[in-house]
């Protein structure tokens, strides 16, 4: 009977060990001196000893995200760095809503057929952006699994940790009928709605990734897609670190302005939203234009060129407006009011 190995039957441990080789360096730059365990442990050691010296009451706040099927763009492109700033982002945005300071990170990247080539971009992705905001890359999976992915299918996930102390958490509370809401700009779809983004541009549209439609200005299909999911925690926590008062906050991901906003509001309280209030980027014209789908539709699927929203009083926006403008591509605006009632009003459709 003929020897077989693992190789053969789908899984090559040399290409997980070239991998490992390939992403040790960009992931030891993102530890401090709380990380007390290197790459290859089979738990990540995080002492916060010096974390809770700034904290009376500390609660800690973790999310995991994945990034949908903007993975198949990323591959149409062979471009995966900014993937792996896609996930940090992602999965950061979801608790610095909360007030939180993120801390640690860890990802999961499962293929196929392993790249190692891939796994270096993915994670060089996530290190740059993890040094930005101080937080550590301290450990996580690849995985090769044939049959279980489809051919050449990437699949990745991120699991974020942090803190914040428990008085001020951002919870939504104390948003009252009057308060003002603002948004901080996306740089693009981020991490959602791509599975209608490509059947109308790829399927619908008949475009191809390098294609550029009059309509994007002299851009390719592909750049707009892959255009990294912007990470706010570094403007939030100077927001929050000047004492500007925030009632609340919401990520705009899947299911846009009109899902995520009443996640933070109080029973019997909506929004009325401007939707002229704001530049949404060409890339958005250009998927309703090709797929002529409905604005409401738009709004459900996309956050349309709205990253975040804040919820506040009227007295924050010259406040946060100073804060903003110290991040030149970031831009806030007032898009609408907060009103007694259960259902988003979006005006100017």
């Amino acid at each position: 009977m003929a020897k077989i190995d693992y190789k053969q039957a789908g899984v090559d441990i040399d290409a997980g060990n070239e991998s490992v080789e390939r992403i040790k360096q960009c992931v030891k730059e993102t530890h401090t001196k709380n990380v007390l365990t290197g790459l290859g442990s089979f738990g990540s050691l995080f002492s916060l000893k010096d974390v809770l010296k700034n904290y009376d009451d500390p609660v800690l706040v973790q999310s995991i995200d994945g990034v949908g099927t903007k993975t198949i763009v990323a591959n149409m492109a062979k471009k995966y760095e900014n993937l792996g700033r896609d996930l940090f982002s992602a999965t950061c945005n979801d608790i610095i809503v909360m007030g939180a300071k993120p801390l640690t990170f860890l990802d999961y990247i499962a293929f196929d057929k392993l790249s190692p080539s891939t796994v270096q971009e993915l994670v060089s992705g996530m290190s740059k952006a993890c040094c930005e905001s101080n937080v550590s890359l301290v450990g996580g999976e690849t995985a090769e699994m044939p049959n279980v992915y489809l051919k050449n299918e990437i699949d990745v996930v991120g699991i974020i940790t942090g803190v914040v102390e428990k008085e001020n958490i951002i919870n939504g509370k104390d948003i009252v009928a009057g308060d003002k809401v603002y948004a901080i700009n996306s740089s693009g779809l981020h991490t959602n709605g791509f599975s209608l983004a490509r059947k109308i541009l790829f399927d619908i549209g008949g475009f191809k990734i390098d294609d550029k439609p009059s309509q994007l200005q002299g851009a390719s299909i592909g750049y707009e897609l892959l255009q990294y999911h912007i990470n706010y925690t570094n403007p939030i926590h100077k927001i929050l670190d000047d004492g500007i008062h925030i009632k609340g906050m919401a990520h705009i991901t899947g299911g846009g302005i009109i899902e995520n906003i009443p996640r933070v509001l109080p029973d019997n309280l909506t929004v009325e939203i401007d939707t002229n209030s704001w530049n949404t980027p060409n890339i958005f014209n250009l998927i309703q234009e090709t797929g002529s789908v409905d604005s409401l539709e738009m709004h459900r699927a996309f956050n349309m060129g709205v990253g975040i929203v804040i919820i506040g009083d009227k007295t924050i926006e010259n406040k946060l407006q100073n804060v903003i403008q110290d991040y030149p591509t970031l831009t806030l605006s007032s898009i609408g009011d907060v009103v007694v009632g259960n259902e988003v009003k979006l005006l100017n459709l």
